[in-house]
């Protein structure tokens, strides 16, 4: 957890990305970085095999030597960004039965424009002093003197 929480506090860097991933399947496909800091959740598929099932070894090891993956611990989904803005479309979009896949598209881009138009951002502000604090029976007695 605490590996995650100072990920959060760097300051932003264009060329040094922070990618939060969750399972819900969508691709940026125009979007290239050299060096990206991935933080996901800690599941068996999220892992460098599946770039192996996916990709030739040799894109698979390029694709992994870019990564810099920071596992969310167990039952830490809420320290992973991308699981929070999933759960806010859900909530806020998703919430009811939807017909179709044109019907779908076409509100999940009404919902994003308009999050986009407000410049929603993540205020993140949950530290590690704050973790040793609200989670210290999670701590070793001795790590906290």
């Amino acid at each position: 957890m605490e590996n995650v929480l100072d990920v959060y506090k760097c300051h932003y860097n264009k060329d040094f990305p922070v990618v939060c991933i969750d399972e819900m399947s969508k691709q940026l496909v125009e979007e290239v970085r050299d060096i990206i800091v991935a933080v996901m959740a800690n599941l068996n598929t999220h892992n460098c095999s599946s770039l192996y099932e996916a990709f030739s070894p040799e894109e698979a090891k390029r694709i992994m030597d870019k990564l810099e993956i920071q596992y969310t611990p167990k039952h830490g989904s809420w320290l992973n960004m991308a699981e929070l803005e999933l759960s806010h479309l859900s909530r806020q979009c998703l919430n009811r039965r939807i017909p179709n896949k044109n019907i779908l598209k076409k509100e999940i881009n009404a919902w994003e424009n308009k999050r986009n138009s407000k410049e929603v951002k993540v205020d993140w502000q949950f530290t590690c002093d704050d973790a040793r604090v609200k989670l210290k029976k999670l701590y070793p007695d001795y790590a906290l003197k």
